[in-house]
C-alpha cells in the first residue's frame, strides 16, 4: 500500500474518530489546527490499528511523536512494509 493510499485511509479513521474535524491537512500541527491531545491521539491510534492491521509500541503513543497526521502516515506506511 503506498501512501497514497494510507493517507485516504487515515482520513476515513480522522473522520471516524474526530468528527469535528472537517479540512484535513496532512502536514498542519495536530495540536495547534487540530486540538488533537494525548487522548484523542491514542484513540486515532487504536483505529488506525485496527483499520491497517498494525500494532503500536508504547513509546508510539506520545503526542510528541507526531506533529502532523503526516507524521502518523509515515509510520503507518513503515509498519506495513516490514
Amino acid at each position: 500500500m503506498d501512501k497514497e493510499q494510507i493517507t485516504k485511509k487515515l482520513e476515513e479513521v480522522i473522520q471516524d474518530v474526530m468528527p469535528d474535524i472537517e479540512d484535513i491537512n496532512m502536514t498542519s500541527s495536530i495540536t495547534e489546527i487540530y486540538g488533537v491531545n494525548s487522548v484523542s491521539l491514542i484513540r486515532l491510534i487504536v483505529a488506525a490499528e485496527s483499520k491497517f492491521d498494525v500494532e503500536f509500541s508504547d513509546y508510539e503513543l506520545a503526542l510528541s511523536s507526531y506533529d502532523s497526521f503526516g507524521d502518523l502516515v509515515a509510520v503507518i506506511s513503515e509498519k506495513l512494509a516490514q
